[in-house]
């Protein structure tokens, strides 16, 4: 142990005349411990809010919808076998999807019906779907007297059907008849109930076989889009391009990155703003060091004089302070550490019940947990360099003290 670090040590042991200043010492550390915590936790919280949003929405929609500026595909068949043959797609599946009204009873609701090949749909898809009720090898059992379709949990709700139920799915693309045009209706059996987690697609989203929203819209062998599915979500913009170039016009594609951009891009921006805002607890508790080391100095203004002529530089003077505002932050740090990545895991395992979500409000159920090494990295390094800044200029007193006239009134 160095001559500096033992008095620094010896410094922070309060003696009983010292109560006022160890009591000080004391509201640094935690406020360096809170500040730390409450970084930790908004920033988990916030990480895992964006984890989970972006699994959903990109488990939902598809990594890269490919689509034709004449609005159908018409040789999906062909296209998906030169898709499939691009590095890292994972998988390629043709989609159809209308806005269409459905209807029970006296309850009626608009919905995004989506016609779905289950034997190219990718397995993430299923997981995400999370079919609560049902099957959806179902929507194409052709011993059914009428099509299956899945409705989402709230969809479902509103209309009041259950499972084995039917409905009525009204295109406003109709037919032309003598009458003028009315709309094409078909009834449905309901197969299966989902939910998703994301309230506004259990709200709004519909599944049927793909055969069937061909039917039913008179599509015969096309599709509106076709949905990739990538291994790596980050290279979905590189390899949609990649896709472009070989197909050519007129054909489209969007990427998740590019058609969610804003979306992201606002979220990213409000965790910077939280850290930025949230920093300033610990800029507040390095106050609490200032004023513990001005006190200490002035405290410790004997010893100063004493050390110093018993041949103490103004270098090891300004270290003994250094390093004592620096263990302050140090332990306060490591407070914050523990208790802020605890809490973390505590809500992970065991969701508090404060926790809890409104889903008709939120996207998510339950506050998401996701502790980041980068940031935690991020945390403890500002916290510590905020704590050593804090030591300078009472450190730099100390240093320039005189020892006679500290010894004068002695």
């Amino acid at each position: 142990m160095t001559f500096e670090l033992m008095v620094a040590l010896r410094y922070l042991r309060a003696k009983r005349k010292q109560t006022l200043l160890s009591i000080i010492t004391f509201i640094a550390i935690t406020g360096i411990a809170l500040g730390v915590m409450a970084l930790i936790v908004v920033l988990a919280v916030m990480t895992g809010f964006h984890q989970e949003l972006k699994t959903k929405i990109v488990g939902i929609k598809s990594h890269i919808v490919l689509s034709n500026n004449w609005q159908k595909v018409s040789n999906y068949e062909d296209v998906i076998n030169e898709i499939m043959g691009f590095d890292g797609v994972k998988s390629a599946s043709p989609v159809i999807s209308r806005q269409v009204m459905l209807s029970h009873g006296t309850g009626s609701s608009g919905s995004v019906l989506n016609g779905i090949d289950l034997s190219l749909i990718d397995r993430e898809f299923l997981t995400v779907l999370n079919l609560e009720e049902g099957s959806l090898k179902a929507l194409e059992n052709r011993t059914l007297t009428k099509p299956g379709i899945i409705l989402g949990r709230e969809l479902a709700r509103n209309l009041g059907v259950f499972l084995g139920d039917e409905v009525n799915v009204i295109c406003p693309l109709g037919i032309t008849t003598p009458m003028g045009k009315i709309p094409r209706m078909k009834t449905f059996k309901v197969t299966g109930i989902f939910d998703c987690g994301m309230y506004e697609y259990n709200a709004a989203f519909s599944y049927i076989s793909l055969k069937a929203a061909q039917n039913l819209l008179k599509m015969e062998n096309t599709v509106t889009h076709i949905e990739i599915r990538v291994t790596d979500i980050y290279r979905a913009g590189v390899i949609a391009k990649e896709i472009i170039k070989k197909l050519g016009l007129p054909y489209w594609a969007g990427d998740w990155m590019k058609m969610h951009k804003s979306f992201f891009s606002a979220l990213k921006l409000e965790k910077m703003v939280m850290f930025i805002i949230l920093i300033l607890i610990v800029l507040v508790a390095a106050f609490g060091i200032v004023s513990t080391l001005i006190m200490m100095v002035t405290e410790k203004t004997g010893d100063i004089a004493i050390l110093k002529s018993m041949g103490a530089t103004e270098k090891s003077i300004m270290k003994i302070f250094v390093l004592q505002g620096f263990i302050i932050g140090v332990v306060g740090t490591l407070l914050g550490l523990v208790c802020g990545v605890g809490l973390c895991e505590l809500q992970k395992r065991h969701p508090l019940p404060f926790t809890q979500l409104p889903s008709d409000i939120y996207y998510i159920t339950t506050l998401p947990v996701k502790v980041d090494g980068t940031d935690i990295t991020i945390i403890v390094i500002s916290a510590i360099i905020i704590s050593l800044l804090a030591t300078l200029y009472p450190s730099w007193q100390a240093s320039r003290l005189d020892p006679a006239e500290a010894l004068r009134y002695e």
